[in-house]
Parts: structure tokens; sequence; C-alpha cells
């Protein structure tokens, strides 16, 4: 089972069957908020498909090929962030994260990210950090910008939400450039 501790308000914990109510009842709640910038908010319909959900992400964190947690702020689930993809051929780990509406603006996401991303570097030994957000999610967009990730340009109509396609800004960090702290 895989926790890290951020700091004294976050902790990172593995997905695992147990969490499914609250992730579901999270994402139900902020359907609205959440739909603008994610395309699977609408096929979570039921409980059981966040558990279906977590299902497959703790196939490809036992494959080696993803690591996706749980965030929780003073002890409650707020959230999703991780390794969508750990490319070990390129060294290469994509980070991916969503937070509940009401836990925005209080720096939550920028610590889990830079904890992932100092993570990845020093333990897995990855030597690229890669974020991709909507050109027009400034909020997500503004995680990678504080903590230093090189806008590398964006990628034209990179994905599909509902009936409509966004532009994706990509974001890198390399491991010569970031802190070992």
């Amino acid at each position: 089972m895989f926790t890290y501790m951020i700091d004294d308000e976050i902790q990172l914990k593995l997905l695992d069957p147990s969490d499914a109510s609250a992730i579901f009842a999270l994402t139900d709640q902020a359907r609205p908020y959440l739909r603008q910038w994610l395309p699977w908010v609408d096929g979570t319909k039921t409980i059981h498909d966040t558990e279906q959900y977590i299902e497959s992400t703790m196939k490809g964190f036992a494959n080696r090929q993803s690591l996706t947690t749980a965030i929780f702020y003073q002890g409650k689930l707020v959230g999703v962030a991780g390794f969508n993809v750990l490319d070990w051929t390129n060294n290469i780990a994509y980070i991916g994260y969503w937070l509940g509406e009401s836990y925005q603006g209080k720096g939550i996401m920028t610590r889990v990210v830079r904890a992932l991303t100092t993570y990845a570097i020093n333990d897995l030994e990855i030597n690229r950090v890669e974020v991709r957000a909507a050109t027009q999610n400034h909020k997500s967009r503004a995680i990678p910008e504080k903590l230093g990730f090189h806008h590398e340009g964006n990628i034209r109509q990179a994905e599909k939400l509902y009936d409509h396609y966004v532009d994706h800004a990509v974001y890198s960090v390399l491991a010569e450039e970031w802190p070992l702290t």
C-alpha cells in the first residue's frame, strides 16, 4: 500500500475500493464544475463506475504503469492526483489531478504536484515530469507555472470534452532542473 505524507495537512494514499463512496460523492456534488475540464464526469453515473475506475488504477499500479492516489486534506478525501502514465522506457511521469470545488484556493494541489514531482525524480529516478492542462483552464495551468515547470507549447485539439475539443498547454521539468529537497 502506497502512502505519502506531504505535510501535517496533506497525505496521498493509493486508491483502493474503500475510497469509492467518498470519491463518487465528491464527483457527484461538483459535477458541473468538474465537467468543464474532465471528460469522464458524464460517464461516472454510479458508485459502481467509480469502483471500476479504482480497480483499473490498482491494476495500473500493480503493473508499474501508473500511480493514482486519493488526496486527503485534514483527514478528508478532497481529490485525486498521481501519475496517469509512468513511461519507464523514456523515464517520463505524466501527472494528472483534480480537486473538489470547495477545496480550491488553499494551495493543496500545488503542494501535491510539488511532492509528486519530488517523489518521481528522487525516488523513482524519473528524468522528466510532465503536466498537461487545457489552455483555458487557468487554475490548473497555474500549478506547474508556480512550481517552475517550463511551458513547452500547446497541442491543438488535444482532448475531446463532450461536444468540443480543447487545446492543451504542455509543461515539463527535468530532473537536473528540480531541487533535490
